[in-house]
């Protein structure tokens, strides 16, 4: 699919940006190292299939005009990476691709990381990017998010009126991708864990905590049919 892509746009391809290791993320590097010599593949783990750059923690890379900040975030893996991306003097949004971090409406799984680790990625990373950056995530489970969101604060205006949009985007086999930052602060419960009806939901203030309790709730939430 992206070779026909990269074919219909008349581009090279030159480089790829892996937020992480795992297959559904990484699985086209090899071949793609293969069939384009010179192929410069960034990431932050050694487990990334053909990486050739390993990058750290604000390290800035340039493409042409395009700029990226690279941002750690582990905990979904050890070696997570998210990409903040921005062209100087566009009148564009700049974009966050978020890989498992960030996603609309929640967060990924804490496969090798804690609580402590997610929040500090929440809050202080991403949390503190420009308002108006457009979030870019790894996966298309927006609606599965929004009726967790609904279930957390079911008083939410935002997190209805989301939930009843990105329902109609899956109906016309439509993204929901991307968000803006300042969208996901109003109903993404992963976000809101100073809120008092995210706080009373889990039973916690602790912002850590609450975040604790949260990510445990989401793995057991089995998604309501309606």
């Amino acid at each position: 699919q992206l070779l026909e892509i990269i074919r219909k746009e008349n581009v090279v391809l030159r480089a790829i940006l892996t937020t992480h290791h795992h297959w559904d993320h990484a699985r086209g590097n090899e071949e793609l190292a293969r069939l384009c010599p010179g192929l410069r593949v960034y990431g932050a783990d050694e487990r990334i299939g053909a990486l050739t750059h390993k990058v750290s923690h604000d390290q800035e890379l340039t493409f042409g005009a395009i700029r990226v900040r690279c941002l750690f975030t582990p905990c979904h893996t050890s070696g997570h990476m998210c990409y903040f991306m921005w062209e100087d003097g566009s009148p564009d949004a700049p974009a966050l691709f978020s890989g498992d971090t960030l996603f609309v409406g929640g967060c990924g799984k804490f496969f090798e990381g804690t609580a402590e680790q997610m929040h500090t990625n929440l809050t202080q990373i991403l949390g503190a990017l420009p308002k108006e950056t457009k979030v870019f995530c790894g996966h298309e489970c927006t609606v599965r998010n929004l009726k967790f969101a609904l279930k957390v604060e079911p008083e939410n205006e935002m997190v209805k009126k989301k939930l009843s949009w990105a329902k109609q985007r899956d109906d016309e086999d439509l993204p929901t991708v991307p968000s803006t930052l300042q969208e996901e602060f109003l109903y993404n419960p992963f976000l809101r864990v100073t809120e008092e009806p995210v706080q009373k939901f889990t039973g916690k203030t602790d912002p850590v905590e609450v975040l604790r309790t949260l990510r445990t709730e989401k793995d057991n939430f089995k998604k309501p049919k309606e």
